[in-house]
């Protein structure tokens, strides 16, 4: 069946009338006839892993990893090859062919780019798709507990699978369980246990990526700092990410997750005020995420507050410790529940009966789900007075449906060196996260929630960091800054540089430089080269 299906294949491509790029054919089979050598296969066993746009596997292929549907339209941008790596040997295969034919290069393993910079380009390109590299090892009897994680992988796979190993162990990663480990874990990566255990790479102690010259290396190959550089700076500038070593984290055997609202009506502006000063200095154990979102209620605008958290231990140990800290919340014993560590995985996942399915549903990779949206992110290190919020949350009624996430630093990255890893934010009180999705398609709707994030982040601006004004890489935005890989790409990309790394930048300059000197992994925002080859420290 094989066989004949990329027989079907090859007559498809012989043929005329085919609606797809004409130009795209000869491409095609330069690439397979590179791709065949150097994976010493033939091109009939190569049908499901080197997919031209003529083939039936192309567009589900494409489209089962893209998450924002702004990039799923029939006018979007499409690569002229996807290849569905299945082996390390496939993805080495791919940076030499592509390299060879002189083409850029997007790799994908989740999908969740904010802004599709992993699938999307105006220039002509191939995409690596890593999502059948998804392999997990866990081994609790090294350091203590460790895992080999595929950068395919999702978080929830990351997760099931310690769990099926360990009841007491879990990893600081995010609370999204389809996000790609690839992705998350080279730009950083956090989630609700950031103030106990710090971030995702700070838990990285080794990694194999596929160089520019297509060959495989661990750390030690590598070198300290390009195992610097792919723990924050962002994988795709350096390389291909194959696969993290990341050591396991102690979890207790309850934990307590829960969910308060109130809206301006019930004095959500005092809980917001008061939260600044709790959540970042509170116990390590306790992440407090508040999410703000505009709301109609009897036929009033209002805004709705909701503190959504997770504690590392106890209900009455909690209870006790907030009705002292953050009286302002009103936290009710019927608002908690105790439950497992995997369970609060799945609660935070918006599974409200998490402690009544199975955690095979972090299994689940919603393959083809998209909906519109926009990200953009901030670092506030100086607490909002009641006056600036008040003035926010006037402006979020006037725009609509853009939502706020602020997500608590504090505990145990304010004890990091801010140089540890390129993720330069350690320091400050929170991140802000602009959320904003419609359902509406079409350019028109697409312009006009467009233009209302921007103006709401234009008015964000005095309560954030400045000069530059930080961002999160992993919240990609292509609104602070793109790079056109010309004369001024060092110029270019120091723009968009220090909002997300800060100092840290011109260290990640310098290894890029020394590991990729021609550019070849290049993005709209990925880590420039300098004209002349640094030594490397």
């Amino acid at each position: 069946m094989k066989k004949l299906s990329c027989l079907i294949l090859f007559l498809s491509l012989a043929s005329s009338s085919l609606a797809v790029d004409p130009s795209s054919q000869p491409i095609y089979e330069s690439f397979l006839k590179c791709f065949s050598n150097q994976t010493c296969t033939t091109p009939d066993k190569l049908c499901d892993v080197v997919l031209p746009q003529s083939s039936a596997s192309f567009t589900p292929t494409l489209r089962a990893y893209i998450r924002n549907a702004r990039y799923n339209t029939s006018t979007s941008p499409k690569p002229l090859i996807v290849i569905a790596a299945r082996s390390e040997a496939h993805v080495q295969a791919t940076v030499l062919c592509t390299k060879s034919l002189n083409f850029q290069l997007k790799t994908r393993s989740g999908g969740h780019d904010y802004d599709g910079v992993s699938y999307i380009s105006n220039r002509p390109y191939f995409v690596l798709d890593m999502s059948y590299l998804r392999n997990i090892t866990v081994d609790m009897a090294d350091e203590g507990g460790s895992a080999w994680v595929g950068a395919g992988a999702t978080l929830g796979e990351v997760y099931y699978n310690i769990w099926q190993k360990s009841k007491s162990h879990g990893f600081p990663a995010g609370v999204c369980p389809t996000v790609g480990a690839g992705g998350h874990i080279s730009g950083g990566g956090y989630g609700n246990m950031i103030r106990k255990y710090g971030l995702s790479v700070d838990y990285v102690t080794d990694a194999k990526i596929v160089d520019v010259n297509g060959r495989i290396l661990d750390r030690k190959a590598m070198g300290e700092d390009l195992f610097w550089a792919i723990r924050g700076g962002g994988g795709a500038s350096f390389g291909v990410i194959l696969a993290f070593k990341i050591k396991l984290v102690p979890v207790p055997p309850t934990v307590t997750v829960f969910r308060v609202e109130k809206t301006l009506e019930e004095n959500a502006l005092d809980m917001v005020h008061k939260w600044q000063f709790v959540a970042p200095k509170t116990s390590p154990d306790l992440f407090m995420r508040l999410l703000m979102q505009p709301k109609t209620k009897n036929t009033t605008q209002t805004v709705r507050a909701s503190v959504v958290a997770l504690y590392l231990g106890r209900q009455s140990d909690l209870m006790s410790l907030l009705g002292k800290e953050f009286p302002e919340l009103g936290l009710r014993t019927e608002n908690c529940t105790e439950m497992t560590w995997i369970q609060s995985v799945m609660w935070w996942a918006n599974n409200d009966n998490a402690t009544l399915i199975q955690p095979e549903i972090l299994l689940e990779r919603e393959p083809d789900s998209a909906s519109y949206l926009k990200r953009k992110s901030d670092y506030v290190e100086t607490e909002i007075s009641k006056e600036g919020l008040s003035f926010l949350f006037t402006k979020m009624m006037e725009t609509g449906k853009l939502g706020l996430v602020f997500n608590p630093y504090g505990g145990i990255m304010c004890q990091v060196p801010t140089t540890k890893t390129p993720f330069p934010h350690r320091k400050r009180l929170f991140k802000v996260q602009h959320s904003m999705n419609w359902k509406d398609a079409g350019i028109e709707a697409e312009n006009s929630f467009m233009e209302k994030t921007r103006s709401f982040y234009s008015y964000m601006a005095p309560f954030v960091t400045k000069n530059p004004r930080h961002t999160y890489l992993n919240y990609r935005d292509l609104d602070i800054g793109i790079n056109t890989h010309g004369p001024n790409s060092y110029r270019e990309a120091e723009v968009y540089g220090r909002k997300y790394f800060g100092e840290n930048f011109d260290r990640l300059v310098k290894v890029k430089t020394a590991v990729d000197p021609e550019n070849f992994f290049r993005d709209e925002q990925s880590v420039p080269t300098l004209l002349t080859k640094p030594s490397m420290r």
